[in-house]
């Protein structure tokens, strides 16, 4: 059952689930004659929590492409026998949002590296089927405890494996760390992190949650379709994953314990970047041919809260 962690109202809570992307937008008459009472408060804008401010945030709400000062993209094949080319050109921000854009390419695009890498699951000179996006801010920005939230609408369907996700800085996966803030895929929605266990070079420990896509759609059909925020609340102790202000994962970190590493024991006591992507099909992404391309990824915001000084 899930825990609640937010004070929002049910009414700020719907308000967020169904408006779109960008601030609320007034509807008053600047040329009326009569008497004009103050907006509204914006309920996207950002609100941090007690004791803390905002250290970071992307709010994308300059059209074109992604703000290279925050952001860069990972390219090719990456991982998990997916089937998507990652390419910068399949993200933009439009409307205040940034869109992630996974297409099918019935003329399948040229692959320019050949045979490239895969990260060791098989050679990727395979001609470019899909094509999506994955945004990283590795070397621009890391963050070490805090609160990290992103307000999203992503495609919840068979073929999709969408992700708001972080990675440790020092160290090779899995001892670096990884924490998935969201990630859906197989009607399911998770809440995870890993770090490196007994075992090969690749073996990791997983602390996982997976909340079935059903939970969320029994009370509201429309879930899946709408907007939600999904955010980490992380100290030294814990990591709390929560949807939508509800806890998901709530967990101790404090003895958390690498079993191979070089200089970092613990890998959630060192900073970590974030990502966003949409990836399609791939180990766990489901059968990509279901999929009714092209389909959309929206991130109204990113933010980062920290404790103030």
């Amino acid at each position: 059952m899930m825990k609640a962690l937010s004070l929002l109202s049910l009414p700020v809570l719907l308000a967020c689930a169904f408006a779109a992307c960008g601030p609320a937008q007034s509807t008053q008459n600047a040329e009326s004659s009569e008497s004009v009472s103050a907006p509204a408060a914006d309920p996207f804008a950002p609100n941090p929590p007690a004791g803390m401010k905002l250290v970071w945030s992307d709010e994308f709400n300059v059209d074109g492409r992604p703000d290279p000062a925050n952001w860069t993209y990972e390219t090719g094949y990456v991982r998990n026998h997916e089937a998507q080319w990652y390419r910068p050109e399949s993200a933009e921000v439009r409307d205040g949002c940034l869109v992630i854009t996974g297409e099918h390419h019935e003329q399948p695009l040229p692959n320019p590296r050949g045979n490239g890498r895969w990260f060791g699951f098989g050679g990727d000179n395979r001609p470019i089927e899909y094509t999506s996006a994955c945004l990283i801010t590795k070397g621009l920005h890391s963050f070490q405890f805090g609160r990290i939230e992103a307000r999203i609408k992503a495609p919840l369907m068979e073929g999709s494996w969408p992700a708001f996700w972080t990675l440790g800085v020092s160290e090779s996966w899995p001892s670096c760390g990884e924490i998935d803030i969201f990630e859906y895929y197989k009607e399911t929605v998770l809440a995870n992190f890993c770090w490196s266990a007994a075992g090969g070079q690749w073996s990791p420990e997983w602390n996982t949650v997976r909340t079935p896509l059903r939970r969320f759609t029994r009370d509201n059909p429309g879930w899946a379709d709408e907007f939600h925020v999904y955010a980490m609340d992380w100290d030294e102790k814990r990591i709390v994953l929560s949807v939508d202000g509800h806890a998901v994962n709530d967990s101790s970190i404090a003895e958390v314990k690498n079993a191979r590493f070089r200089s970092v024991a613990n890998p959630f006591h060192q900073p970590h970047y974030l990502l966003v992507n949409l990836a399609l099909g791939g180990d766990s992404g489901g059968d990509v041919t279901k999929v009714p391309f092209p389909v959309y990824m929206y991130v109204d915001y990113v933010r980062v809260y920290q404790k103030a000084e």
